[in-house]
């Protein structure tokens, strides 16, 4: 679904992405890990065109997308939730929902399911984003994400600043949406009990680069938890 061949970014003189490969595949979470400040979120804005690439080359369901404005790729079928959420405060949960459809017909209905995948939202869909608790929120930027029907989801950092409870229930609807087998997801995290628990495929990245990738289910043999140590 998604191939990404050997990008290269640049802030200033600042070398920030240094020949970074990773593919992500239909049916499965690919995890991507690493300290705070090693390149995980500036990668994630470049996949989306928020970021320039100097060199390389990224490509979507076989086709290039390097070049293309952030608002074709996701048109083309990416779904993005940014670190922090970033929904609109001031617009209620249903607004922010149908924001997520800015692209589609004006008569296009917010899809029941995701309702069924965040109850909260259904209770609350006259409140305004900016009284949702933190985990609320994010759940509803992860809706606001799935409304246009993504083929490869996104994710930087889910649960950041979240509650435990709502962290099993956005694990469960990832693993969910992974498992149904038609959306590759991608998703940065911190929190490495999480991220192994999801991973079918891992990387690690620091400096810019990817030191290790492999299969989820060698996470813990091969170590990954002491490269990631804060």
């Amino acid at each position: 679904m998604l191939t990404v061949q050997n990008i290269n970014q640049f802030y200033g003189g600042s070398h920030i992405l240094r020949d970074v490969s990773l593919t992500a595949t239909p049916g499965k979470v690919t995890v991507l890990l690493g300290r705070n400040g090693v390149g995980k979120t500036t990668l994630l804005k470049s996949l989306m065109g928020l970021v320039p690439i100097k060199s390389g080359s990224i490509s979507f369901d076989g086709k290039p997308i390097d070049k293309a404005t952030p608002y074709d790729r996701a048109r083309a079928g990416i779904g993005f939730v940014p670190q922090g959420r970033e929904i609109f405060g001031r617009l209620t949960v249903e607004e922010n929902l149908r924001m997520g459809l800015a692209y589609k017909s004006g008569s296009t209905p917010v899809p029941a399911h995701l309702y069924e995948l965040f109850p909260v939202l259904k209770q609350m869909l006259k409140r305004r984003g900016g009284d949702l608790s933190g985990g609320q929120q994010q759940q509803l930027a992860i809706a606001r994400a799935l409304a246009p029907g993504p083929r490869l989801l996104i994710l930087d950092e889910p649960t950041e600043g979240i509650q435990p409870s709502i962290i099993k229930d956005i694990g469960r609807v990832i693993r969910m949406l992974a498992d149904q087998g038609e959306m590759a997801i991608l998703l940065c995290e911190q929190y490495y009990d999480f991220a192994q628990e999801l991973a079918d495929d891992y990387l690690v990245m620091e400096r810019g680069e990817v030191i290790a990738r492999g299969p989820g289910s060698e996470m813990e043999a091969k170590g990954i938890r002491n490269l990631v140590a804060i």
